[in-house]
């Protein structure tokens, strides 16, 4: 990875830094500014959440975080690094092995079990067999689902399928986790679930975890909740 870090002091980097980030979209005469001028902090193991209404820029702000996208003005630091700075080929193999995604649609492949879809990631990293095992079982553990690890998307219920995407994304050991309204399709009590799950990923792993999301139980358990509306982020 690049050393091109903006710190001397290992202690005081964030694992997320971003310095007036603004992101438009469309020729000038037509365009729209979904992310304005966004400055943050973010550091490791907090569990953050990102709230507002739909076109606020909410995904779009994960996006340009996790190096999906790239801010039209402005920059964004991963560890001290400007993703900025990066190659293609490092963005992606940062996201391999540094960062993890949960999706709201859950993005399970029907075809395969809940145990070869968590370690389809480290089959195309080409971790051996064994290792892939070891990892997947414990990830598939530490969300409740050992015992479903034979069982095909369909045959489990939304919130196990969502277990199943956690698992996933935790799977490879990242250091940030980025879920996108990882709560949206599942009803109270599951949602409760899920919510749990993810502060203890954030407090007993100590992995960053940064949620984008409308479910008033799950921001109310993060450590800070940032408010977007038209691409400005307010506390």
């Amino acid at each position: 990875m690049i050393s091109d870090t903006i710190y001397t002091d290992t202690k005081q980097i964030p694992t997320l830094l971003l310095s007036n980030v603004s992101r438009i979209f469309g020729p000038e005469a037509n365009s729209v500014r979904a992310v304005n001028e966004v400055s943050l902090k973010i550091y490791p193991g907090e569990l953050i959440a990102l709230v507002g209404r739909s076109g606020s820029g909410k995904t779009t702000l994960m996006n340009i975080m996790s190096g999906l996208d790239k801010p039209t003005s402005g920059s964004v630091y991963y560890d001290g690094t400007d993703l900025g700075s990066m190659k293609e080929y490092e963005l992606v193999q940062l996201r391999r092995t540094q960062l993890g995604f949960i999706f709201q649609s859950f993005g399970l492949i029907s075809l395969l079990s809940a145990y070869e879809n968590v370690q389809l990631p480290l089959h195309i990293s080409g971790v051996s067999w064994r290792e892939r095992r070891r990892r997947a079982t414990e990830a598939l553990d530490m969300v409740g689902l050992a015992n479903r690890s034979g069982h095909r998307p369909y045959e489990l219920s939304g919130g196990e399928q969502q277990r199943v995407a956690i698992a996933r994304a935790l799977v490879s050991g990242p250091s940030v986790l980025f879920a996108d309204e990882p709560t949206g399709e599942l009803d109270s009590v599951t949602a409760m679930s899920i919510s749990t799950i993810l502060q203890n990923i954030s407090k007993q792993n100590g992995v960053t975890v940064v949620i984008a999301t409308h479910d008033p139980i799950l921001s109310n358990m993060c450590d800070i909740t940032f408010r977007m509306s038209d691409g400005y982020l307010t506390k």
